[in-house]
């Protein structure tokens, strides 16, 4: 480790609030342990959660950096053992924190290969929705070949990530969206229809659109009131999989009916989640996703970039709501 340097500047959330709390900070460079490696970070992605901490909603596990940052992607510098990817190689990782900085440490079991034809901000706006998305959707959801979903947020990292992954595996993906703009950039990405919620009833909509079957699954990271009126859209035998509250954590559910009609709600929560889990998760997506994303056929949808100082503006940016896609830190 002769060549790394022993500080690096990471983002810290210097006490809970708005974006402007977000401050760059000199701190040590983290040491691989067992089963670990260290990353000099190229890019890191921006999600929901890290606003959730920032805010003082979303206390990291035990265990893990107070610095946020879900996702990273760069070059393995160091290695904790030999059981990871070697130094030099090209990875992005899920992380329990630390991505907004220079190095990380992550988990030799979640890193992927960053194959040439993705760029390193690419590699970093992936691996959080495409965990997130992949376990809910596919794993709990059970959805296969020929269903229709529906997939609240078409536009967010977690939407559009839903979109590209449902046309590769044969999903109709039917999302809703808050401006027709965002409606328009979603049916662009290849969602089979969009509905502006603030204009549009979503229940009267699916209705329509499956001409009164249903989907057979809902991914929501809404909640609250939304939760009843998505188990409206499902048809007879449909899964309700929530991945967030935004709306609120609880909510009134119409028992019989999901007894009458067989309905399944389930959900989950990653990044408490233990490693071993992680890094089954990510052996699967190194078998079924991966060779999409080196024949050039997966790429995340990238909103915007911001050099890692500007965190806060970063962060400005995903609350105002007006992108579309993944926001992405870089350490140029």
């Amino acid at each position: 480790m002769s060549d790394i340097p022993a500080t690096m500047t990471a983002i810290e959330i210097s006490e809970p609030g708005g974006p402007q709390v977000l401050k760059p900070v000199t701190r040590p460079v983290p040491t691989p342990g067992p089963g670990e490696v260290l990353i000099k970070v190229a890019a890191a992605g921006i999600n929901r959660p890290d606003v959730l901490q920032r805010m003082g909603n979303y206390a990291p596990p035990p265990g893990a950096t107070d610095i946020p940052g879900l996702e990273i992607a760069g070059i393995v510098v160091a290695v904790g053992d030999f059981a990871g990817p070697p130094i030099g190689s090209r990875v992005c990782a899920l992380v329990t924190g630390g991505g907004y900085a220079e190095y990380c440490l992550a988990p030799s079991g979640t890193c992927l290969s960053v194959p040439e034809v993705l760029r390193m901000t690419e590699a970093a706006a992936m691996p959080e929705t495409l965990f997130t998305v992949w376990i809910n959707l596919f794993e709990r959801g059970f959805a296969a070949d020929g269903d229709t979903v529906l997939v609240h947020g078409g536009t967010s990292g977690i939407g559009t990530m839903a979109i590209l992954l449902g046309n590769l595996f044969g999903l109709e993906v039917i999302v809703t969206c808050g401006s027709d703009d965002k409606c328009a950039a979603a049916v662009e990405l290849g969602a089979a229809h969009a509905i502006n919620y603030k204009e549009t009833d979503f229940v009267d909509a699916v209705d329509r659109w499956t001409e009164g079957r249903g989907v057979a699954v809902v991914l929501d990271m809404v909640g609250g009131d939304y939760v009843p009126r998505n188990l409206k859209c499902l048809a007879e035998e449909g899964r309700h999989v929530s991945i967030a509250v935004q709306r609120g954590a609880s909510a009134e559910i119409p028992l019989f009916d999901l007894m009458r009609r067989r309905l399944t709600m389930t959900g989950s929560t990653l990044r408490p989640r233990n490693v071993e889990f992680k890094t089954m998760v990510a052996d699967e997506l190194a078998k079924t996703v991966w060779p999409y994303v080196e024949g050039n056929r997966l790429k995340p949808i990238i909103d915007a970039t911001f050099p890692l100082a500007e965190a806060a503006a970063a962060h400005e940016r995903l609350e105002a709501g007006d992108h579309v896609g993944k926001i992405v830190l870089t350490m140029e």
